[in-house]
């Protein structure tokens, strides 16, 4: 029990500092980069519970799609966030309440919030081998028959979003040259070429 529990709070340590560090750090690809770690260390923490499938979703779903695509978005659009910070005052009144709002819902949760009788012996009964395996079977058999056509919305959703992503970062910007095939195709000798004549002891 010694092992469990040691990496159980190095996990959740590492976990709570990478969180607080996505909300403290003022670079947003710096932010992007900490909610990565804080998400492998909450997969970890699955793993030790015993759910494999939701700690493989977190990784695959989560690290691997929907942070990737918003660490490219955030390098690429080249956001002037000093601009967007002046603002900050005129939107502090509605954060805060928001902010109240969520508070008072999470004491609510705390205070309603009780341990059932038998967790006790729930925590300490041994998890059986195969268990992750029929979870997972279970999950995708459900997933797919059931809410098949959810699980096919959700991923038009998705690819909504990583469409709005690539027409965000291709946009065009001023002074950035780019390279226009039909009008390379169409130049002629008469617009491609220009003859100059340069008299003797003069320059270009």
């Amino acid at each position: 029990m010694l092992f469990p529990a040691l990496f159980f709070y190095l996990f959740a340590g590492v976990c709570i500092s990478a969180a607080i560090m996505v909300i403290a750090a003022r670079n947003p690809v710096h932010s992007v980069l900490f909610l990565i770690l804080a998400f492998v260390n909450a997969a970890a923490l699955f793993i030790l519970l015993g759910a494999e499938f939701l700690a493989m979703i977190l990784i695959i779903v989560y690290v691997g799609a929907v942070l990737v695509l918003f660490l490219f978005v955030v390098m690429m659009l080249d956001v002037d966030f000093a601009e967007l910070r002046q603002g900050f005052l005129q939107y502090l009144p509605i954060g805060a309440f928001l902010g109240a709002i969520l508070l008072i819902e999470l004491v609510l949760v705390l205070v309603g919030w009780t341990i059932g009788p038998n967790a006790q012996q729930m925590v300490a009964a041994p998890i059986p081998p195969a268990a992750s395996a029929l979870n997972a079977q279970a999950l995708g058999h459900v997933l797919y028959t059931r809410y098949v056509y959810f699980f096919q919305a959700a991923g038009v959703v998705l690819l909504v979003a990583m469409v709005g992503a690539i027409v965000l970062t291709l946009r065009h910007k001023p002074h950035v040259k780019r390279q226009n095939i039909a009008e390379q195709i169409a130049r002629t000798k008469a617009n491609a070429i220009e003859i100059v004549k340069v008299r003797p002891g003069q320059g270009l």
